[in-house]
Protein backbone atom coordinates (compact mmCIF):
# COMPACT_ATOMS: atom_id res chain seq x y z
CA UNK A 1 0.00 0.00 0.00
CA UNK A 2 3.01 2.60 0.81
CA UNK A 3 4.06 1.87 -2.92
CA UNK A 4 0.79 2.86 -4.15
CA UNK A 5 0.66 5.82 -2.32
CA UNK A 6 4.69 6.65 -3.04
CA UNK A 7 3.66 6.36 -6.79
CA UNK A 8 0.41 8.42 -7.25
CA UNK A 9 1.07 11.03 -4.25
CA UNK A 10 0.92 14.43 -6.48
CA UNK A 11 -2.36 12.87 -8.15
CA UNK A 12 -5.03 13.27 -5.65
CA UNK A 13 -5.80 14.12 -1.55
CA UNK A 14 -4.27 10.96 -0.39
CA UNK A 15 -2.53 11.29 2.71
CA UNK A 16 1.05 10.49 1.97
CA UNK A 17 2.40 8.08 4.91
CA UNK A 18 5.11 9.44 7.22
CA UNK A 19 7.73 6.42 6.88
CA UNK A 20 11.16 6.34 5.72
CA UNK A 21 9.58 4.66 2.19
CA UNK A 22 7.91 8.45 1.56
CA UNK A 23 10.57 10.91 3.15
CA UNK A 24 13.63 11.40 3.63
CA UNK A 25 14.64 12.68 7.57
CA UNK A 26 17.25 14.01 8.27
CA UNK A 27 16.92 15.37 11.57
CA UNK A 28 18.46 15.63 14.85
CA UNK A 29 15.92 12.94 16.27
CA UNK A 30 12.28 12.27 15.26
CA UNK A 31 9.52 9.62 16.75
CA UNK A 32 6.82 8.38 14.71
CA UNK A 33 4.07 7.90 16.92
CA UNK A 34 0.08 8.67 17.47
CA UNK A 35 -0.83 12.35 18.54
CA UNK A 36 -3.53 14.04 19.55
CA UNK A 37 -5.26 11.50 17.69
CA UNK A 38 -3.30 12.13 14.53
CA UNK A 39 -0.47 9.44 12.87
CA UNK A 40 2.63 11.72 13.30
CA UNK A 41 6.00 12.57 13.48
CA UNK A 42 7.58 14.35 16.54
CA UNK A 43 10.51 16.43 14.70
CA UNK A 44 13.43 17.55 16.15
CA UNK A 45 16.28 19.79 14.55
CA UNK A 46 15.52 18.81 11.19
CA UNK A 47 13.66 18.50 8.08
CA UNK A 48 10.99 15.64 6.17
CA UNK A 49 11.96 15.82 2.12
CA UNK A 50 9.88 14.22 -0.02
CA UNK A 51 11.24 11.29 -2.05
CA UNK A 52 10.79 10.79 -5.91
CA UNK A 53 8.65 13.52 -6.81
CA UNK A 54 9.07 17.43 -7.89
CA UNK A 55 6.72 20.08 -7.67
CA UNK A 56 5.64 23.07 -10.00
CA UNK A 57 2.21 24.03 -9.34
CA UNK A 58 -0.69 22.37 -6.52
CA UNK A 59 -1.21 22.69 -3.38
CA UNK A 60 0.10 21.45 -0.25
CA UNK A 61 -1.23 21.13 2.97
CA UNK A 62 0.21 19.63 6.51
CA UNK A 63 -1.45 20.05 10.30
CA UNK A 64 1.33 20.61 12.90
CA UNK A 65 0.76 20.92 16.54
CA UNK A 66 2.30 24.16 17.66
CA UNK A 67 4.15 25.40 20.79
CA UNK A 68 4.50 28.69 22.19
CA UNK A 69 8.27 28.89 21.75
CA UNK A 70 10.78 30.67 19.65
CA UNK A 71 10.92 28.46 16.42
CA UNK A 72 9.85 28.23 12.71
CA UNK A 73 8.21 25.41 11.11
CA UNK A 74 7.42 25.18 8.00
CA UNK A 75 7.51 24.09 4.30
CA UNK A 76 9.99 24.63 1.38
CA UNK A 77 8.64 23.69 -2.00
CA UNK A 78 10.12 24.17 -5.84
CA UNK A 79 13.53 23.26 -3.31
CA UNK A 80 16.77 23.33 -6.14
CA UNK A 81 19.79 22.92 -4.86
CA UNK A 82 20.65 25.75 -2.34
CA UNK A 83 17.07 28.35 -3.87
CA UNK A 84 13.69 27.61 -3.39
CA UNK A 85 10.43 28.97 -1.74
CA UNK A 86 9.36 29.16 1.83
CA UNK A 87 6.28 29.85 4.23
CA UNK A 88 6.71 29.55 8.03
CA UNK A 89 5.42 30.19 10.68
CA UNK A 90 6.42 31.69 14.02
CA UNK A 91 4.62 30.48 16.81
CA UNK A 92 6.22 32.96 19.20
CA UNK A 93 5.39 36.44 17.77
CA UNK A 94 1.27 35.05 18.08
CA UNK A 95 -0.79 38.31 17.14
CA UNK A 96 2.26 40.04 15.98
CA UNK A 97 2.77 41.53 12.55
CA UNK A 98 5.64 39.29 12.25
CA UNK A 99 3.39 36.33 12.79
CA UNK A 100 4.46 34.09 9.69
CA UNK A 101 6.83 34.93 6.77
CA UNK A 102 6.80 34.10 3.18
CA UNK A 103 10.18 33.96 1.75
CA UNK A 104 12.79 32.71 -0.61
CA UNK A 105 15.97 30.88 0.06
CA UNK A 106 18.35 31.98 -2.28
CA UNK A 107 21.89 30.30 -1.97
CA UNK A 108 21.43 29.38 1.10
CA UNK A 109 19.92 32.50 2.86
CA UNK A 110 16.84 33.15 3.93
CA UNK A 111 16.65 37.18 3.94
CA UNK A 112 14.12 38.00 6.26
CA UNK A 113 16.26 41.26 7.26
CA UNK A 114 14.90 42.47 3.66
CA UNK A 115 11.70 40.74 2.59
CA UNK A 116 10.16 41.64 6.05
CA UNK A 117 6.64 44.35 6.31
CA UNK A 118 3.09 42.80 5.51
CA UNK A 119 3.35 42.14 1.98
CA UNK A 120 5.35 39.01 3.29
CA UNK A 121 3.78 38.20 6.95
CA UNK A 122 0.54 38.97 8.42
CA UNK A 123 -0.51 39.13 12.22
CA UNK A 124 -2.25 35.69 13.08
CA UNK A 125 -3.52 34.64 16.49
CA UNK A 126 -1.90 30.64 17.19
CA UNK A 127 -3.54 28.19 19.60
CA UNK A 128 -1.48 25.85 21.12
CA UNK A 129 -4.15 23.44 22.31
CA UNK A 130 -5.14 21.83 18.98
CA UNK A 131 -3.47 20.92 15.74
CA UNK A 132 -3.17 24.30 13.09
CA UNK A 133 -3.77 23.52 9.48
CA UNK A 134 -1.57 25.07 6.61
CA UNK A 135 -2.09 25.26 3.23
CA UNK A 136 -0.22 26.64 0.67
CA UNK A 137 -1.50 27.00 -2.84
CA UNK A 138 0.79 27.72 -5.96
CA UNK A 139 0.31 28.79 -9.72
CA UNK A 140 2.93 30.30 -11.49
CA UNK A 141 4.38 33.16 -9.87
CA UNK A 142 2.22 33.39 -7.54
CA UNK A 143 1.04 31.82 -3.80
CA UNK A 144 -1.10 31.86 -1.33
CA UNK A 145 -1.46 30.47 2.44
CA UNK A 146 -4.32 29.70 4.01
CA UNK A 147 -4.26 28.83 7.92
CA UNK A 148 -7.11 26.22 10.00
CA UNK A 149 -9.07 25.67 6.75
CA UNK A 150 -10.30 29.67 6.17
CA UNK A 151 -12.17 29.74 2.77
CA UNK A 152 -10.44 32.99 2.60
CA UNK A 153 -6.39 33.25 1.69
CA UNK A 154 -4.36 35.31 4.74
CA UNK A 155 -1.68 36.20 2.46
CA UNK A 156 -1.05 36.54 -1.43
CA UNK A 157 2.13 36.92 -2.27
CA UNK A 158 4.96 36.75 -5.45
CA UNK A 159 7.33 34.19 -5.98
CA UNK A 160 10.73 34.86 -6.13
CA UNK A 161 12.41 32.64 -8.13
CA UNK A 162 11.27 31.42 -11.98
CA UNK A 163 8.90 28.68 -11.91
CA UNK A 164 10.99 25.19 -11.69
CA UNK A 165 9.96 21.64 -10.53
CA UNK A 166 11.61 20.97 -7.46
CA UNK A 167 11.48 19.57 -4.07
CA UNK A 168 9.35 19.32 -0.98
CA UNK A 169 10.58 19.80 2.12
CA UNK A 170 8.91 20.13 5.93
CA UNK A 171 10.45 21.63 8.59
CA UNK A 172 9.23 20.52 12.65
CA UNK A 173 10.32 23.61 14.69
CA UNK A 174 14.36 23.42 14.37
CA UNK A 175 15.66 22.38 18.06
CA UNK A 176 11.99 22.71 20.33
CA UNK A 177 11.06 19.75 18.36
CA UNK A 178 7.00 19.88 16.73
CA UNK A 179 4.88 17.53 15.63
CA UNK A 180 3.38 17.59 12.38
CA UNK A 181 0.59 14.78 10.78
CA UNK A 182 -1.90 14.39 7.61
CA UNK A 183 0.61 15.55 5.08
CA UNK A 184 -1.37 15.97 1.25
CA UNK A 185 -0.09 17.40 -2.13
CA UNK A 186 -2.22 18.00 -5.40
CA UNK A 187 -0.52 18.64 -8.03
CA UNK A 188 -3.99 19.10 -9.83
CA UNK A 189 -5.60 21.78 -7.78
CA UNK A 190 -4.07 25.17 -7.93
CA UNK A 191 -6.55 27.45 -8.46
CA UNK A 192 -5.96 31.44 -6.41
CA UNK A 193 -8.69 33.22 -4.77
CA UNK A 194 -9.17 36.96 -4.88
CA UNK A 195 -5.24 36.95 -5.30
CA UNK A 196 -4.28 40.37 -4.17
CA UNK A 197 -0.79 40.90 -2.85
CA UNK A 198 0.34 44.12 -0.74
CA UNK A 199 2.59 46.87 -2.41
CA UNK A 200 5.29 48.17 -0.40
CA UNK A 201 6.48 51.66 -1.21
CA UNK A 202 9.77 52.08 -2.59
CA UNK A 203 13.01 54.33 -1.14
CA UNK A 204 13.36 57.14 -3.97
CA UNK A 205 16.74 58.04 -4.88
CA UNK A 206 18.63 54.85 -4.16
CA UNK A 207 21.98 53.63 -5.79
CA UNK A 208 20.42 50.71 -8.93
CA UNK A 209 23.42 48.61 -8.50
CA UNK A 210 26.25 48.19 -6.58
CA UNK A 211 29.27 45.63 -8.59
CA UNK A 212 30.57 43.02 -6.60
CA UNK A 213 34.16 41.34 -5.62
CA UNK A 214 35.07 38.10 -4.84
CA UNK A 215 34.30 36.67 -1.23
CA UNK A 216 37.19 37.12 1.44
CA UNK A 217 37.43 36.63 4.82
CA UNK A 218 36.31 39.84 7.66
CA UNK A 219 39.10 39.90 9.73
CA UNK A 220 41.17 40.66 6.47
CA UNK A 221 40.07 44.33 7.36
CA UNK A 222 41.00 44.67 10.54
CA UNK A 223 44.49 46.12 9.62
CA UNK A 224 43.62 49.65 7.98
CA UNK A 225 47.01 50.07 6.72
CA UNK A 226 46.38 46.51 4.31
CA UNK A 227 43.12 47.66 3.09
CA UNK A 228 44.45 48.73 0.04
CA UNK A 229 46.31 45.60 -0.77
CA UNK A 230 43.18 44.03 -0.29
CA UNK A 231 41.30 45.69 -2.68
CA UNK A 232 44.08 45.25 -5.45
CA UNK A 233 44.18 41.87 -4.98
CA UNK A 234 40.14 41.50 -5.46
CA UNK A 235 38.32 40.00 -8.20
CA UNK A 236 34.93 41.76 -9.97
CA UNK A 237 32.59 39.96 -11.31
CA UNK A 238 28.66 40.36 -10.87
CA UNK A 239 26.51 43.38 -10.43
CA UNK A 240 23.15 43.16 -8.52
CA UNK A 241 20.40 45.73 -8.68
CA UNK A 242 18.56 46.76 -5.81
CA UNK A 243 15.04 44.47 -5.05
CA UNK A 244 11.85 45.61 -3.63
CA UNK A 245 12.65 49.15 -3.41
CA UNK A 246 15.03 49.03 -0.79
CA UNK A 247 18.17 46.98 -0.97
CA UNK A 248 20.25 44.90 -3.12
CA UNK A 249 20.49 41.34 -2.25
CA UNK A 250 24.32 39.90 -2.19
CA UNK A 251 23.02 36.60 -2.42
CA UNK A 252 21.82 36.49 -5.46
CA UNK A 253 25.40 36.28 -6.61
CA UNK A 254 27.53 34.95 -4.21
CA UNK A 255 27.11 31.65 -2.30
CA UNK A 256 28.12 32.59 1.62
CA UNK A 257 27.44 28.99 2.23
CA UNK A 258 30.37 26.75 0.21
CA UNK A 259 34.01 25.27 0.52
CA UNK A 260 35.05 28.58 -0.24
CA UNK A 261 36.16 30.76 3.00
CA UNK A 262 34.99 34.26 3.53
CA UNK A 263 31.72 35.79 4.42
CA UNK A 264 32.38 39.55 3.50
CA UNK A 265 32.57 41.16 -0.21
CA UNK A 266 33.05 44.59 -1.36
CA UNK A 267 29.92 46.53 -3.18
CA UNK A 268 31.67 49.16 -5.63
CA UNK A 269 30.11 52.48 -7.21
CA UNK A 270 32.33 54.78 -8.73
CA UNK A 271 31.05 58.42 -8.34
CA UNK A 272 32.03 61.27 -10.46
CA UNK A 273 31.84 65.11 -8.50
CA UNK A 274 31.79 68.04 -10.43
CA UNK A 275 33.85 69.87 -7.68
CA UNK A 276 35.52 68.56 -4.15
CA UNK A 277 33.66 68.90 -1.33
CA UNK A 278 31.01 66.87 1.00
CA UNK A 279 28.56 64.96 0.31
CA UNK A 280 26.10 63.06 2.52
CA UNK A 281 25.25 59.58 1.79
CA UNK A 282 22.54 57.30 3.08
CA UNK A 283 22.65 53.64 3.26
CA UNK A 284 22.04 50.75 5.00
CA UNK A 285 23.83 46.94 5.64
CA UNK A 286 23.74 43.13 6.39
CA UNK A 287 24.95 42.53 8.89
CA UNK A 288 28.28 44.56 9.06
CA UNK A 289 30.10 47.16 7.14
CA UNK A 290 33.51 48.74 6.63
CA UNK A 291 32.83 51.99 4.41
CA UNK A 292 35.79 53.06 2.03
CA UNK A 293 36.22 56.07 -0.27
CA UNK A 294 38.96 55.77 -2.54
CA UNK A 295 40.96 53.50 -0.81
CA UNK A 296 40.56 55.10 3.01
CA UNK A 297 38.24 53.49 5.75
CA UNK A 298 35.99 56.03 6.97
CA UNK A 299 33.08 54.08 8.63
CA UNK A 300 32.28 50.67 10.19
CA UNK A 301 28.92 49.86 11.88
CA UNK A 302 27.12 46.36 12.99
CA UNK A 303 23.46 45.86 12.13
CA UNK A 304 23.48 42.37 12.82
CA UNK A 305 20.18 40.56 14.34
CA UNK A 306 20.14 41.45 18.57
CA UNK A 307 23.15 43.56 17.62
CA UNK A 308 21.17 46.49 19.52
CA UNK A 309 18.56 45.25 21.98
CA UNK A 310 17.63 42.03 22.74
CA UNK A 311 14.40 42.93 19.90
CA UNK A 312 16.05 44.66 17.02
CA UNK A 313 15.84 41.79 13.84
CA UNK A 314 18.79 43.77 11.87
CA UNK A 315 16.10 44.79 8.40
CA UNK A 316 17.56 46.92 6.06
CA UNK A 317 16.70 50.47 5.98
CA UNK A 318 18.68 54.44 5.41
CA UNK A 319 19.33 54.27 9.30
CA UNK A 320 23.18 54.98 9.13
CA UNK A 321 24.72 57.94 7.24
CA UNK A 322 28.58 58.99 6.57
CA UNK A 323 29.94 62.74 4.92
CA UNK A 324 31.78 61.92 1.67
CA UNK A 325 34.55 64.38 1.42
CA UNK A 326 35.27 63.71 -2.42
CA UNK A 327 37.20 64.80 -4.77
CA UNK A 328 36.81 66.55 -8.41
CA UNK A 329 36.51 63.88 -10.95
CA UNK A 330 36.71 60.31 -10.19
CA UNK A 331 35.79 58.66 -6.59
CA UNK A 332 35.41 54.67 -5.51
CA UNK A 333 32.74 54.14 -2.90
CA UNK A 334 33.58 50.36 -1.26
CA UNK A 335 31.21 48.85 1.29
CA UNK A 336 32.56 45.70 2.53
CA UNK A 337 29.43 43.64 3.48
CA UNK A 338 29.92 40.89 6.00
CA UNK A 339 26.85 38.40 6.74
CA UNK A 340 26.59 35.85 9.17
CA UNK A 341 22.75 35.17 8.39
CA UNK A 342 19.62 36.78 7.37
CA UNK A 343 20.34 38.72 4.23
CA UNK A 344 23.33 39.22 3.00
CA UNK A 345 22.00 42.94 1.63
CA UNK A 346 23.76 46.73 0.74
CA UNK A 347 21.78 50.01 -0.51
CA UNK A 348 22.57 53.77 -0.28
CA UNK A 349 21.62 57.08 -1.87
CA UNK A 350 23.24 60.81 -1.65
CA UNK A 351 20.38 63.06 -0.14
CA UNK A 352 21.99 65.71 -2.35
CA UNK A 353 23.21 64.19 -5.31
CA UNK A 354 23.52 67.40 -7.55
CA UNK A 355 26.65 67.65 -9.46
CA UNK A 356 27.32 63.94 -9.29
CA UNK A 357 27.06 60.99 -11.80
CA UNK A 358 26.90 57.79 -10.14
CA UNK A 359 28.08 54.41 -12.34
Amino acid sequence: MALLCLASWGSAQDIIPLDTLNWDIQAKSYVLETYKGQEAVYLQGGSLSLKDGTFLNGTIEYDIYLKEVQSFPGVYFRVNGANAEQFYVRPHQSGNPDANQAIPLIKGITAWQLYFGERYSFPYEYHYDDWTHVKVVVNGDRAQVFLDHSETPHLSWQLFHEAKAGGISITGGNAQGMHLANIKIDKNNYELKDFQPMDRKPIEGLVPEWQLSDKFDEKLLDDPSKVDGLIKGRKWGATIAVEEGTAANISRAVQRYDDTEGNTVFAKIEVTAAKSGFKRFEFGYSDRVVVILNGTPMYSGNNRWRSRDYRYLGTVGLFDAVYLNLKKGKNTLLLAVSEDFGGWLVTGKFTAPEGLKIK
